[in-house]
């Protein structure tokens, strides 16, 4: 029976828990198919919360016993936990609760991977392992005693011996962690600021332990820039990560014990790409500043969600670009934003990025709170100034260590260190959609006047947008440096006197707030800024701009490709004075899902298909203007020693590369030979991307399988670059061919991943007209959401773009999620994400 109805939680219904929680000691007898768990927990009632029943989450439980003080008392259980009488003073409860961890295949309590027991308890997990409070606010240090034949036995916080360990610090159940099995670690040592030793371990599979010095590398430079630039030291006495296989997310912040999808850690030369490694920088630093971000302090309610997520990713954002580059960090963020936000704000899932309800929390995982949350920091900070946030931080540290905090907290203690009134910037928490900033301008005697005007047609009311203008002379000279404008009002316009001649404006500089930005600009305009721009986002910008104004052309008018952009591309790439890595970014094309989202927003109903020829022809022109100057340049590009993964090489390869991949449409040659004389596999990926895009893959195809076959994590990518980038007329076909190959484990998210959601990203071949893309994938999600509902009900967000597309389309993509809702014992998870898009 479906679980669709059930009542929404909403954030105005929020109310204390009934008790404080003193102390919880836990004791794991584990089996995979009858694990004990003991749980002895020490209440007392809550003076804030009086009168309030008594309420325990569980989900899934054997209740073995139960006593209170030591008598034997009979909760009343249900679905969802047990009530119970207690007494009116503090008391300890006991409850032994059997599970099955072998037959969890949601992968959230305590399950199996590989032989190996491990937990994911966010969002509410922890209720599938005993009965507890399993909500954030419910905060306190916990004891575990580990009871297994197997040789790592690992927890939250410090060993103290053998299969137990003790967390001083109070904590929320979802934060909690546990991991048993047959495991090598990989370590270290980090001395902290203030002289405190720790130890550092990478808990792997064996045969992976030889994949884990640049995880370890990263987590020392987290730790060292979480100092020098928050002023947050470590709090335990050992920091251990994990890496599972088996997972549903990326990775996970538990207090001192990481828990981590294997692809995010593992990584060596000849396996993984320079993504790859920056992924891992990344998301290594993510779990670790959520020691502070999210731990320490962590969020009241669900609802707060993005008070730590959108926080931790600004965080991880700043890190990224001080070990690389910011530039291109920004610009690769952006990228992020408008690929997965933009899209989600601008469809039936749209919401705030503190949502005022939910069904399933799980759902609210979202681009939305991670990454349009992490622009509402960055704005703030914008505004208050880097002073301003400093010491906003510091304030926040300091009064909520070791609090459940709120976004009004986190806003407050950015009002009294500034004197700002944030009232009006609260909207950005509140309300959902991207406003969309129309500009026009006038020059008039020396006075330049830049006249904007703010709408969101999701939200009622005007938000605070800082917007950084630069302005430009017709020669191209810097003659007003960036400026920051604080737009408050539905219309307003900003003057700049003294000019000499109407300047050429550099508006929205560094992508100073999630906005659409909408001017009448001229081709030519963009190819002066993509010349000029000192900016580099904006010249980057420039550059994308242009290649949309000629695609649009293209498409709607039949136009040949534009020889503006082609010139100007041409003239960037070969500036050695500028980043390779830079300049690779200026070489990547808007994206089939981008281009679509554009022709909607200007009244033109997308075609998928005529999108993917009008990209192809438009790569096939760039490398003709290209083509002569390729060999020298990619000579140029050439990395010298052995293989490294930082910045400088990184970015070389990566311009490198894409210069292979335009060479490629004139040549299959070059590609082939890399492929061939490949020593590290984001050159071997490149190439057989590059000829698996011109349609030449087959060879390589068969070399690349029979050389990795045993790699599971690059195995995913053999399968992930296939299904997105196969041809749209073969697409389905090699699709379902691919899902009947025998090393397709569907069970495996990440190898699901690779296999559905390539294909889901294949933009043509998803939006097949005959309807064969949609119900490929709702095929799969109806068979996942039985065995894995958070992942399945993830990737049935293929679907919300429904709006955009034509009639025929339309019917289509609302036959498939008309069957996936009517599927018997839908999941909760998936009945409210389809039951969402449906109703558009």
């Amino acid at each position: 029976m479906t679980n669709a109805a059930t009542s929404p939680t909403l954030l105005r219904d929020y109310t204390p828990f009934s008790h404080l929680v003193d102390h919880v000691d836990l004791q794991f007898k584990l089996h995979p198919t009858a694990t004990r768990v003991t749980a002895r927990i020490k209440f007392r009632p809550n003076p804030v919360a009086p009168g309030q029943g008594f309420f325990l989450h569980g989900e899934q439980l054997k209740l073995i016993h139960a006593t209170i003080d030591g008598t034997p008392v009979s909760p009343e259980i249900s679905d969802t936990g047990l009530t119970c009488d207690v007494p009116d003073g503090p008391f300890t409860w006991e409850a032994e609760v059997e599970i099955a961890p072998e037959t969890n295949t949601a992968l959230e309590g305590l399950y199996m991977s590989n032989g190996m027991y491990c937990t994911q308890c966010e969002a509410e997990g922890f209720r599938k392992i005993t009965y507890y409070p399993d909500r954030p606010d419910v905060m306190a240090p916990f004891d575990v005693t580990i009871e297994c034949d197997l040789p790592v036995l690992l927890s939250n916080g410090n060993p103290v011996a053998s299969g137990q360990w003790s967390d001083p610090w109070p904590k929320p159940a979802y934060l909690f962690a546990l991991v048993a099995g047959d495991l090598v670690a990989v370590s270290g040592d980090f001395t902290t600021a203030s002289g405190r030793e720790v130890r550092l371990n990478i808990w792997v599979r064996r045969g992976d332990e030889g994949r884990c010095d640049y995880a370890l590398d990263a987590l020392k430079r987290s730790m060292r820039w979480d100092e020098e630039v928050y002023g947050r030291e470590y709090d335990l006495d050992v920091f251990n990560i994990v890496a599972v296989d088996d997972f549903n997310m990326g990775a996970m912040e538990n207090k001192g014990l990481n828990i981590f999808n294997s692809k995010y850690v593992l990584a060596s030369p000849d396996t993984a790409t320079d993504g790859d490694y920056a992924n891992i920088e990344a998301i290594i630093a993510h779990e670790y500043f959520h020691n502070w971000t999210g731990n320490r302090i962590t969020c009241r309610d669900w609802f707060q969600l993005c008070l730590k997520e959108g926080l931790t990713v600004f965080r991880d954002q700043q890190f990224s670009g001080d070990m690389r580059s910011q530039a291109v960090q920004r610009i690769e963020d952006v990228l992020t934003l408008r690929a997965r936000q933009f899209r989600e704000d601008n469809g039936p899932l749209a919401h705030p990025v503190r949502p005022e309800e939910y069904q399933e929390i799980n759902n609210f995982y979202t681009a939305t709170v991670y990454e349009k949350g992490a622009e509402v920091i960055g704005m703030l900070k914008r505004l208050v100034g880097d002073d301003g946030y400093k010491s906003a931080l510091d304030l926040y540290f300091d009064r909520h260590d070791g609090d459940a905090a709120t976004i009004e907290d986190w806003l407050n203690v950015f009002e009294d260190a500034t004197g700002r009134d944030l009232g009006q910037f609260k909207r950005w928490y509140q309300q959902p959609g991207t406003p969309r900033l129309s500009v026009s301008e006038t020059f008039n005697n020396g006075t330049y006047t830049l006249h904007f005007e703010q709408e969101n047609p999701k939200a009622p009311h005007p938000q605070v947008i800082p917007i950084a203008v630069g302005l430009l002379s017709p020669n191209g000279d810097e003659v007003q440096p960036t400026d920051v404008l604080e737009m408050t009002e539905t219309r307003q316009s900003f003057s700049f006197e003294g000019l000499a001649s109407k300047p050429v404006p550099s508006l929205l500089r560094g992508f100073s707030a999630p906005v659409i930005l909408q001017r009448n600009v001229t081709a030519a305009d963009h190819a002066f800024l993509l010349t000029h721009d000192t900016d580099p986002f904006n010249r980057w910008e420039a550059g994308r701009a242009l290649a949309k104004h000629g695609l649009t052309a293209m498409l709607v008018d039949g136009a040949a490709p534009d020889p503006l952009y082609l010139d100007g591309i041409a003239t960037l790439v070969q500036d050695d004075t500028l980043d390779p890595a830079f300049r690779a970014l200026t070489l990547g094309l808007p994206s089939q899902d981008d281009m679509a989202q554009s022709l909607f927003d200007a009244g033109v109903t997308p075609d998928p298909l005529s999108i993917y020829r009008a990209r192809k022809m438009l790569l096939g022109a760039m490398a003709a203007r290209l083509g002569e100057v390729i060999p020298d340049l990619r000579a140029a590009l050439t990395p010298h020693g052995p293989y490294s993964p930082d910045a400088e090489n990184a970015g070389k390869r990566a311009l490198r590369n894409a210069l292979l991949s335009l060479q490629t449409h004139l040549d299959t040659a070059p590609a082939s030979q890399q492929f061939a004389a490949a020593d590290n596999m984001t050159d071997q990926l490149a190439a057989f991307s590059a000829l698996l895009q011109v349609g030449a893959g087959a060879d390589v195809t068969a070399a690349f399988y029979d050389q990795w076959k045993g790699d599971r994590l690059v195995l995913d990518k053999w399968f992930a670059l296939q299904t997105s980038l196969a041809p749209p007329e073969q697409a389905v076909e090699i699709a379902r061919d691919l899902s009947d190959h025998a090393d397709f484990n569907w069970k495996n998210p990440n190898r699901f991943r690779s296999v559905i959601g390539g294909f889901a990203m294949n933009a043509a071949g998803f939006h097949d007209p005959s309807g064969a893309g949609y119900d490929f994938v709702a095929d799969w999600l109806i068979q996942l959401d039985g065995l894995n509902p958070q992942t399945a009900a993830r990737m049935s967000t293929a679907f919300d773009t429904m709006a955009r597309y034509d009639a025929d389309r339309q019917a289509l993509m609302r036959a498939a999620l008309e069957r996936i809702a009517a599927k018997p014992d839908l999941s909760r998870d998936m009945a409210e994400m389809v039951g969402r898009m449906l109703k558009g």
